[in-house]
């Protein structure tokens, strides 16, 4: 199975219009989002083309395919215009004979970790920062953000196959790193 992560959309409807063209080319089976999807926040830039309206019409369109965690910025009432469930904190994944706990990355983090296992993956947002780092005691993914990257990154997405996971950039859909699991 296919699977794209994508984290961070802040309404921007550009993004989200981009996020899910590369869905389609990467012919992944389903989407896990992992948070703030409408409300770009208070610490947060205004994102190119905000329209917290258009980008759950293009969200609603694809629920079928979608998976989501709660993010910081999303709340009840969002759950108004989405027609698909965010209020999740988190979920486990099995891949590959591995636990996988997803969330959005404002409790459960690199610093803060859940109780895993070693060799377990973490995967979260958050941080608007795409990441892997497979340097301790659990391998930690960060697919970034696909409308507002921070600290140098690029908008950019996570797509895992066959064991193994690949950072994309957003525009360009090429890797920029990858994480295979052993």
């Amino acid at each position: 199975m296919k699977i794209m992560f994508a984290s961070d959309i802040h309404g921007s409807y550009p993004s989200c219009a981009q996020m899910m063209k590369r869905f389609d080319e990467e012919k992944a089976q389903r989407l896990i989002l992992l948070g703030d999807l409408l409300y770009h926040g208070p610490r947060n830039d205004l994102p190119t083309g905000y329209s917290p309206k258009e980008t759950a019409r293009i969200l609603n369109e694809r629920k079928n395919i979608l998976f989501c965690v709660k993010g910081n910025c999303d709340s009840e009432v969002d759950g108004m215009v989405l027609e698909f469930p965010i209020m999740a904190e988190y979920a486990l994944i099995w891949l590959d004979g591995r636990t996988v706990f997803v969330t959005h990355g404002d409790k459960y983090n690199k610093e803060n970790p859940p109780l895993i296992g070693k060799n377990d993956i973490l995967i979260h947002g958050h941080t608007h920062v795409s990441t892997i780092d497979a340097s301790g005691d659990f391998v930690y993914l960060n697919p970034g953000s696909v409308s507002l990257p921070k600290e140098g990154s690029e908008k950019s997405y996570m797509i895992y196959e066959d064991g193994i996971f690949s950072l994309k950039n957003l525009l360009t859909a090429e890797i920029v790193e990858k994480y295979a699991i052993k």
